[in-house]
């Protein structure tokens, strides 16, 4: 073997166990009871109080590059992933300049990101109205699906679809099924609500009420019975939607969805006047709507925890006037997403084996990523090495982001990733040794 780790403690797809992991030639060859006689070049010991992970998967990252890289770039978002266990990104087709919305875009983000990032990193396409003639090709080049959203963007050069052209990209998906990802508010339902203005949360969370998410991702559920399209529901904020995802799944339609640590962390209750560092969208929400979506994850509504990460320079939080309607709506969360949800997953019940199907397996098989997300043979041997006993308060000026902007900023959480290995290498953040990863790659 090139390596052998072992540990008292690991997480394969048996639950929490004591095993020997051999690797060659950057795959996982060999999972076997501690005490097997493995041999490598390179032997490494975990610590008592050590748990070792596979690498997580974090299929919701904005990394912004190339364009406004001044938000965040692949350098510092892959150093971020990699200082929290992340092994796996794949970068959303906005909020670059260019976004990736046909072939000739995608080169450029590639062209960008080679030879920069220190995790492997995948690509979603867009779908945006008047390219549907794209998403074969950019299917063909490799893309792991496509985001549309259905309002505003929050960037104009990434527009939303309407009735109409969401139901024809799932058309056009379904023909090479393809994977359809959506940003599901409902237009209408915002613009009746109030318009966000002011440093009181309260009245943003107004102006994005649940019934925008209920509606949006009834349509999608709709559209997808409709087509047989294969669709996602990205960062799911209300609870409110839930029974309607499990009764589609129960009918056969083929939809996942997600939330985000954000929203299994913080309560519309605690958040502060002018406290724009907490502005996303779709919003965090009331004490008990997190409580149903921790329930969602128990009962397999929801399939994965993706950090959304959503990064801005500190001018645009406009922290100056503490408005929320004017702020920049996206939290900086790669970093810590893994302890955040450790954290509360903790305090109700959950182990880490709940924490690595939500964080690993969820987002690879979502995503399809085949090689990734699982300690076992035949996998890439992308490992987290974890002290989830060993607290620590987050220090925003200390996490791998570009900018020192974060929600989770003098946040007691519990668990410390010690060490982080793609494909048998240990992660350093000197060296880049990432991956471009393909859709289909095998």
């Amino acid at each position: 073997m090139d390596l052998v780790l072992r540990a008292r403690r690991a997480i394969t797809a048996d639950g929490e166990t004591a095993c020997a992991v051999g690797v060659r030639d950057g795959r996982i060859v060999a999972v076997e009871p501690y005490d097997t006689a493995l041999v490598g070049d390179q032997l490494v010991e975990l610590g008592a109080d050590e748990v070792l992970l596979p690498g997580l998967v974090d299929s919701h990252v904005h990394v912004n590059d190339p364009g406004r890289s001044e938000w965040e770039g692949f350098e510092t978002a892959t150093r971020a992933a990699a200082a929290g266990g992340v092994t796996t990104i794949v970068d959303m087709p906005l909020n670059s300049l260019p976004p990736t919305v046909d072939v000739a875009t995608l080169e450029v983000k590639r062209k960008t990101a080679l030879g920069r990032v220190h995790v492997d990193v995948g690509f979603w396409g867009g779908a945006i109205p008047g390219n549907a003639a794209q998403l074969r090709p950019l299917h063909d080049a490799g893309v792991f699906g496509f985001k549309s959203f259905l309002l505003h963007s929050g960037v104009d050069e990434f527009p939303p679809l309407d009735t109409e052209g969401l139901e024809e990209a799932m058309r056009v998906l379904r023909e090479f099924d393809g994977l359809l990802i959506v940003h599901a508010e409902d237009a209408e339902t915002i613009d009746r609500a109030p318009n966000p203005h002011g440093p009181r949360y309260s009245g943003f969370l107004a102006s994005r009420p649940p019934e925008a998410e209920h509606a949006a991702i009834a349509r999608v559920l709709e559209l997808a019975r409709r087509t047989g399209a294969r669709v996602h529901i990205l960062h799911l904020a209300s609870a409110r939607a839930l029974p309607l995802i499990a009764e589609a799944k129960r009918d056969g339609v083929a939809v996942t969805a997600e939330t985000c640590p954000h929203y299994l962390s913080f309560t519309a209750e605690e958040i502060g006047d002018g406290a724009t560092q907490f502005k996303c969208c779709p919003p965090i929400r009331e004490a008990a709507n997190r409580e149903l979506l921790w329930r969602g994850l128990a009962e397999g509504v929801l399939d994965c925890v993706v950090s959304d990460h959503s990064p801005c320079t500190p001018e645009l939080k406009r922290f100056d006037s503490g408005d929320f309607g004017e702020a920049w709506g996206g939290i900086a969360g790669l970093q810590v997403g893994l302890p955040a949800v450790w954290t509360g997953a903790r305090q109700r019940g959950f182990g880490l084996a709940d924490v690595v199907r939500w964080m690993a397996h969820g987002p690879a098989a979502q995503a399809g990523l085949p090689r990734k997300g699982h300690l076992a043979a035949g996998y890439d041997a992308d490992f987290c090495v974890f002290a989830p006993d060993e607290a620590f308060v987050v220090d925003a000026a200390k996490l791998r982001h570009r900018n020192a902007v974060s929600a989770y900023h003098d946040r007691p959480l519990a668990g410390v990733v010690r060490s982080t290995w793609l494909r048998g290498a240990q992660v350093t953040g000197r060296s880049p040794h990432g991956r471009l990863l393909t859709r289909g790659e095998r």
